[in-house]
């Protein structure tokens, strides 16, 4: 893998109840709806209603349109933990390493760790900024 070794630890506060930030973290059909204009893609198992699960995967790539294969940055997930208040992500392609969330009530904590030519940090601020804004639309706060 070309790049250089980048970590990144954000914590932010969210006005959602734990449950709500989990649904938003562990559910295919919610990621999709916040990871814009990340594109999720290539599900190995299970609905997109389902909750996520240990080994499950998926792709995700920022672009136009995943069908046409104008993204970069393709990125698969693999689902390595999955605890009550947190998951865990081996990441590899346009990233390898991990995206480990932990979530609480009125907080969400990303830590993203791994070997890539994206700038992991700046990605990183921009996923927690649109979680953070898809539910305070969604709690209506």
């Amino acid at each position: 893998m070309f790049g250089t070794y980048q970590q990144s630890n954000i914590r932010i506060e969210i006005a959602a109840s734990a449950e709500q930030i989990a649904q938003s973290l562990t559910r295919l059909e919610n990621l999709r709806r916040w990871m814009q204009p990340q594109q999720i893609y290539g599900v190995t198992a299970g609905t997109l209603k389902a909750p996520l699960t240990v080994g499950q995967s998926f792709k995700s790539a920022v672009g136009l349109s995943a069908s046409l294969k104008l993204e970069f940055g393709r990125i698969e997930h693999q689902v390595e933990l999955l605890a009550p208040n947190g998951i865990r992500f081996l990441l590899s392609g346009g990233i390898d390493g991990f995206h480990e969330w932990q979530w609480g009530d009125g907080w969400v904590q990303s830590r993203l760790e791994g070997v890539s030519l994206l700038p992991l940090s700046l990605g990183q601020t921009l996923s927690l900024t649109r979680l953070q804004q898809y539910l305070s639309q969604s709690t209506g706060v």
